[in-house]
């Protein structure tokens, strides 16, 4: 694990997490290359990330955190899970040899931000990089077009984890952040993050309307119960 963290805010933050030494050298090599990227940080497994992220302290966080799918120990799955209950408001992009889809939505509904495959053009992972520190979601050229033949038998509400549907479901009782924060026993901020992250991955603009689609949402949980 190596840790260091220097003060640049004009850059944005990386931390690196792969159990191979070569991957992140090659990458962390590529990623010093562009001036708006800094790498503060590399970790060789899930664990080593939380350590590292526990030492760095609130006041030094990264921006972004790239994660691969298979190590040893914590993977970048269970990683991302735990990445986005205690930061949510980290960015979390996973890269993997593996394009099956299955890991893709494993990743999504854990917190993920992206999905880039390890054999993509290097271009694709900086398109990456730009897109999930602006918000949205990335996937690889070749997951994008799996995923949308697959598109017809998926549900929205699949790519939501479990705190979001949690909170969805706060949301849809008419509950206000605090009320919502206080019986999950996490913060205000912390809501108001994951309500982000709900319209984000929902394709939702507007409190109004995300207030409309989870009162919806419960409706139709409340007729299928």
């Amino acid at each position: 694990m190596n840790a260091s963290f220097p003060n640049i805010p004009s850059r944005k933050r990386v931390l690196l997490v792969d159990d191979h030494a070569l991957v992140r050298d090659g990458m962390r090599m590529h990623l010093s290359l562009q001036p708006d990227l800094i790498v503060v940080g590399e970790a060789d497994d899930g664990e080593s990330a939380l350590a590292w992220l526990a030492q760095a302290g609130p006041d030094c966080l990264p921006d972004l955190v790239i994660a691969d799918i298979g190590m040893r120990g914590m993977g970048g799955i269970a990683l991302t899970g735990a990445l986005h209950h205690d930061y949510p408001e980290l960015a979390v992009l996973v890269v993997s040899m593996h394009d099956n889809l299955e890991y893709v939505r494993q990743a999504i509904r854990a917190g993920a931000r992206g999905y880039v495959l390890k054999d993509a053009p290097s271009g694709e992972l900086l398109a990456a990089i730009d897109a999930v520190l602006a918000g949205r979601m990335f996937y690889s050229a070749r997951i994008a077009r799996a995923m949308a033949e697959h598109a017809p038998s998926d549900s929205p509400l699949d790519a939501l984890t479990r705190r979001e549907r949690d909170i969805l479901d706060g949301i849809g009782r008419g509950l206000a952040n605090k009320e919502i924060a206080a019986q999950l026993g996490v913060s205000v901020r912390t809501v108001e993050t994951h309500r982000l992250n709900l319209k984000r991955k929902l394709g939702i603009e507007g409190r109004a309307v995300l207030v409309k689609y989870a009162v919806e949402q419960l409706g139709e949980e409340g007729e299928a119960g």
